[in-house]
C-alpha cells in the first residue's frame, strides 16, 4: 500500500484538525518518564552513496529558494532527461484567501489510470539556524546496504525542482539512518516545504465543493482529495516482477484479511469510553472503585474501555471488571518524550507488562502511541518501527488482534505517514471540535465525522476510527458559538453520538482533576461526561 499524506490533504481550518494548536495532555502526572531527546543520526561518514536519477517530469516545483536557504552538497550528476506534459495527480488544492471573508470553492475530480509516483511536498515550521529535513529514515540491526527512492531537491539557473532519486546506502553497522536528507539554512522562524516520495494508486479521486469563512489576510486554505475505494484489480498482463530487495526494517506479521467496509472492529451504537483509574488527587483507585465505575460505562451501552498506559494496575484491575461486565478492552503503549523505541525504559516496561498479564481475549485492539507525532515524540518511521515490534512481541505472547496509533489530523496529514499506514489495521484520530474555532456545538459530529473520513483518505481508504472525542464543561472559548458548558457538552456529544458514535471512543468518563488547569484552553480538567449517563447515554 502506498498511500501517503498528499492524498487528502489538509483540513487545516482555524488551527488545523481538531486540536493541533491547544493540545490537551492525556498522561498521568505521575507517570515515570524522562524526557529525553530522541537520537536519530543521519548517514555519516563511512557510509558508500552511489547516485542515480529516474527519468522523468518532477510535478512539484517550489518557489525558488531565498537567499537563507541552501540545498546540502551533492555529488555533481548529469542525468538523461525527458521532457513530458505534467503528470494529472490529486495533489492538494491551494487556494489563497486574501482578505477575511466566505469563499466558495467548486468542486475538483482527477481520474487517476495507473500506479504513479512523483515528488510531493510536506511543509514543517522551524527556528532560525541549520535543519537537516526529509529524506527516508530507516532502522538496521547489522550491516546493511538499501537501496530506495528518496526526494531531494536540484538548483538550475536559480530555481529549486524537486526530483526523485534511487540510492544505494552501505550503512556500516547497526543503527538509525536518514536516506537522502537536504539541508536549510533559515534565519528567522519559517515554514519551509520539504520534498517526499508520493505514490497515487489507480481511482476517481474527488475534491468536494468547499465553503470557507476566513479571518486572517493572505490564509491559505487547501481542499483535500479523497477517494472511496480503492479500484479493482486489472487482470494480469505479464509476468509478476522480482521482488524488491530486503527491507532493513523489522518485518512485520502477515496481513489480516481485509476487514468489512464498516470497519473490522463489531462495536455498539456507543463504540466506547476512555478511562484512566485515577483519584481526584492522582493517585491510583482501588480495584473495586474501578469495578464500580467500569459497571456504570458497561450499563449505559458502551461496548469497549480504552486505557491509555499500564501503570495501577490499568489492566488486571479495567480487566477483571471488562470480563464481569462483558465488554472489551482497547489497550495502549503510551509514548512520553523519552524515547520512541521498543528497548525504550518506559515502553519496554509497558509492553513487559502487558505480556505477563496475557488475557488477549479481552482485547479488541492496541493502540501504540497516543499523539506522539503531533507531540515530536516520534518520527513516522520510528513509530511505524515500534509498532512493527510490539506486533512481535504481542504477537508471540498469543495476541491476534488489531493494532492502530491515533494522532489529530494535522499530524497525519502533515509529513509523510505511509510507513505507519503500512503499518497498522487502520488509523485512528483523536477530533474535539471545540478547538475548531467557529464550529457549534450541534455541528459537532459533522466536523468530527468529517476528520475521520480525511484521515482515511491518508491511509488508502482503511475504515479507521475515532479513538478521543469529547466536549469540556468549563474553559475558554474557541469563538462566539464554540464554548464550553454543560448544555453545549450534552448537545456536542448527542450530535457526535448520532453521527459515528458506533466509531467513536468517547473522552472521558469523569473530570480529570488531578491535572494541570493553567493550560491554554483552560479546560483540562473538565472533560468528564457522567452526568449525560441516562440523558445522552442510555442503558444498554
Amino acid at each position: 500500500m502506498k498511500a501517503t499524506f498528499v492524498a487528502a490533504a489538509a483540513a487545516l481550518l482555524a488551527g488545523g484538525a481538531s486540536a493541533g494548536h491547544v493540545q490537551h495532555r492525556h498522561a498521568h502526572d505521575l507517570f515515570k518518564y524522562a524526557k529525553r531527546g530522541n537520537d536519530t543520526g543521519v548517514c555519516v561518514p563511512g557510509c558508500t552513496t552511489i547516485y542515480s536519477t529516474i527519468t522523468g517530469s518532477a510535478i512539484w516545483v517550489p518557489t525558488p529558494a531565498p537567499t537563507t536557504s541552501k540545498s546540502a552538497p551533492a555529488p555533481v550528476v548529469t542525468p538523461s532527461t525527458t521532457t513530458t506534459a505534467p503528470i494529472l495527480v490529486p495533489t492538494p488544492i491551494a487556494q489563497t484567501c486574501p482578505t477575511p471573508g466566505t469563499y466558495t470553492f467548486p468542486a475538483t475530480t482527477v481520474v487517476v489510470t495507473e500506479t504513479t509516483t512523483v515528488c510531493g511536498a510536506s511543509t514543517t515550521k522551524v527556528p532560525a539556524g541549520t535543519h537537516t529535513l526529509g529524506g527516508v529514515t530507516t532502522v538496521v540491526a547489522t550491516s546493511t546496504t538499501v537501496v530506495c527512492p528518496y526526494a531531494t531537491t536540484e538548483t538550475q539557473a536559480g530555481v529549486v525542482t524537486a526530483v526523485i532519486k534511487t540510492t544505494t546506502y552501505v550503512c556500516p553497522s547497526a543503527g538509525t539512518y536518514t536516506i537522502g536528507p537536504i539541508t536549510t539554512v533559515v534565519a528567522t522562524e519559517t515554514v519551509v516545504a520539504v520534498p517526499v516520495v508520493t505514490s497515487y494508486n489507480p481511482g476517481t479521486y474527488t475534491a468536494d465543493a468547499q465553503i470557507v469563512t476566513v479571518t486572517e489576510t493572505n490564509y491559505v486554505y487547501y481542499c483535500p482529495f479523497t477517494t472511496p475505494a480503492p479500484p479493482a484489480p486489472a487482470a494480469a498482463t505479464a509476468a509478476p516482477p522480482p521482488p524488491p530487495p530486503p527491507a532493513s526494517t523489522p518485518e512485520a506479521p502477515k496481513s489480516k484479511p481485509s476487514p468489512p467496509a464498516g470497519g473490522p472492529i463489531q462495536t455498539t451504537p456507543q463504540m466506547g469510553m476512555t478511562y484512566t483509574p485515577y483519584n481526584t488527587d492522582g493517585t491510583c483507585k482501588s480495584a473495586e472503585a474501578v469495578k464500580a465505575d467500569i459497571a456504570v460505562i458497561a450499563s449505559h451501552g458502551f461496548g469497549h474501555i480504552r486505557s491509555y498506559a499500564t501503570d495501577c494496575d490499568t489492566l488486571p484491575n479495567v480487566g477483571d471488571a471488562c470480563a464481569e461486565y462483558g465488554i472489551k478492552l482497547i489497550t495502549g503503549i503510551f509514548i512520553n518524550g523519552g524515547g520512541c523505541d521498543i528497548n525504550t525504559p518506559d515502553i519496554a516496561e509497558q509492553v513487559a507488562d502487558t505480556v505477563a498479564w496475557g488475557k488477549w481475549e479481552l482485547v479488541d485492539m492496541v493502540i501504540v502511541g497516543n499523539e506522539a507525532l503531533f507531540n515530536g515524540y516520534c518520527s513516522p518511521q520510528q513509530l511505524a518501527n515500534l509498532i512493527v515490534a510490539v506486533k512481535e512481541k504481542f504477537g508471540a505472547a498469543g495476541y491476534t488482534g488489531l493494532y492502530s496509533t491515533t494522532d489529530v489530523t494535522s499530524a497525519w496529514i502533515g509529513q509523510d505517514v505511509s510507513a505507519i499506514c503500512n503499518a497498522v489495521d487502520f488509523p485512528c484520530v483523536n477530533s474535539h471540535a471545540i478547538f475548531n474555532h467557529g464550529t457549534k456545538p450541534e455541528e459537532a459530529g459533522d466536523f468530527v465525522a468529517g476528520q475521520l473520513e480525511i484521515v482515511e483518505a491518508v491511509c488508502g481508504g482503511k475504515k479507521g476510527y475515532v479513538a478521543e472525542t469529547g466536549w469540556p464543561t468549563n474553559g475558554r472559548c474557541f469563538g462566539e458559538e464554540t464554548c464550553p458548558g454543560k448544555e453545549q457538552q450534552a448537545v456536542a456529544i448527542a450530535s457526535i453520538k448520532e453521527k459515528l458514535g458506533s466509531k467513536a471512543i468517547f473522552f472521558s468518563y469523569c473530570n480529570d482533576d488531578w491535572k494541570d488547569p493553567n493550560t491554554e484552553c483552560q479546560c483540562e480538567q473538565f472533560w468528564g461526561t457522567e452526568t449525560l449517563f441516562g440523558t445522552v447515554f442510555t442503558a444498554a
